[in-house]
């Protein structure tokens, strides 16, 4: 190799659009805004500012909650779960919990947990180690003669000390939640 033959990988170095740089380029003339017009220009906040007008977003108001961290989890039908033991990618004899579920295809990765819900039927005799079970599914793995084991939520030390520190300062002042004297 010499020096006069070294040059980047393709594609590594890219060329910027350089637009209204005449018809031959694709986009002169007006170089991809379209017609004429305020949308033409810069400066424009059509679908914000309303002349001075008190804007529609902050005259509606607000609604709901949304939560903070909130928890996101892997959520699976008794119906797949049998589906993949009658395919041969489960055995119905180990215990299941999300990482077999993951080793077998039926997720993707692991998030907060996994939740078991009712849809399809199962027929197989299973151990699961779920967080969250709807009430249909817990009865129809049951009913197969298999159990759910759920998981309990971890709880920091910090967290038990603040929420043991809140009830008894309740306790003392004798207010309850949502309660105003």
């Amino acid at each position: 190799m010499r020096l006069n033959e070294l040059k980047d990988n393709a594609g590594a170095r890219k060329m910027r659009v350089r637009v209204g740089r005449g018809i031959g380029s694709g986009l002169g003339k007006q170089a991809g805004r379209g017609g004429k017009g305020q949308t033409a220009r810069s400066g424009v906040a059509i679908g914000g500012f309303e002349g001075g007008q008190m804007p529609l977003h902050r005259r509606l108001p607000k609604r709901g909650f949304n939560a903070w961290r909130p928890e996101k989890y892997n959520e699976i039908n008794i119906g797949a779960l049998q589906a993949a033991i009658d395919g041969g990618r489960l055995s119905a004899a180990a215990p299941i919990d999300n990482a077999m579920l993951i080793a077998a295809g039926l997720m993707r990765r692991p998030k907060d947990g996994l939740r078991l819900l009712g849809e399809g039927e199962i027929k197989a005799k299973v151990a699961i180690t779920v967080n969250h079970a709807s009430a249909s599914a817990r009865a129809a793995v049951e009913k197969a003669g298999g159990s759910i084991t759920l998981i309990a939520k971890k709880i920091l030390p910090a967290d038990e000390a603040k929420r043991k520190k809140t009830a008894a300062k309740k306790a003392k002042t004798g207010k309850k939640k949502g309660s105003e004297e």
